[in-house]
């Protein structure tokens, strides 16, 4: 489901997979390293270019929205930093504005299309808003946070990466002999 159907939400895919098993949500599912193993295995074995391509592609538009975003302090997320984005994933970006709405004005000024989407479930951690929209084809949904959560902790040790970071992963690997 993840590698095909673009779920990024271990969860909600751990959740609809033991539906469709038949097993209950509360028999044992494996741990979201266990899948992102898996997920891992499974492009590799039937995405290998076309996954390279596209998650260059990606990191490539998350350098351009991040540095358009500058002011509203972007992170990378998901797997278009971890590496296990594919043919359907979005691309994740949190932002920590002062304002949200500072963050739809500077869209709207922009003349930038979006979409203003409430966030999952209203839960602590949760993002206050969150904008999807489509960058060169790219989907891609802006978590947008209140200022002072950029250093609260990270809700289930997801990694994050600013701008110089993701621009280190666009660049080619050396080898040194």
């Amino acid at each position: 489901m993840m590698a095909e159907d673009g779920i990024s939400d271990f969860g909600f895919a751990k959740r609809k997979a033991a539906r469709q098993l038949g097993a209950s949500e509360s028999e044992a599912l494996p741990t979201n390293a266990e899948i992102e193993a898996e997920l891992r295995a499974w492009q590799a074995l039937y995405q290998d270019e076309e996954q390279a391509e596209r998650l260059h592609e990606m990191r490539a538009a998350a350098v351009d929205i991040m540095r358009l975003l500058a002011d509203f302090r972007p992170y990378l997320t998901g797997g278009a930093l971890d590496g296990t984005a594919g043919r359907y994933s979005e691309l994740e970006i949190e932002l920590f504005p002062e304002s949200a709405k500072e963050v739809e004005i500077f869209f709207l000024n922009q003349d930038l299309a979006y979409i203003h989407r409430e966030p999952r479930k209203p839960a602590p951690g949760a993002p206050e808003a969150v904008l999807s929209l489509d960058w060169d084809d790219i989907p891609v949904r802006l978590s947008i946070y209140p200022a002072g959560a950029e250093r609260a902790g990270r809700r289930h040790h997801q990694e994050r990466a600013r701008l110089p970071q993701v621009e280190a992963l666009l660049k080619p690997a050396t080898t040194t002999e």
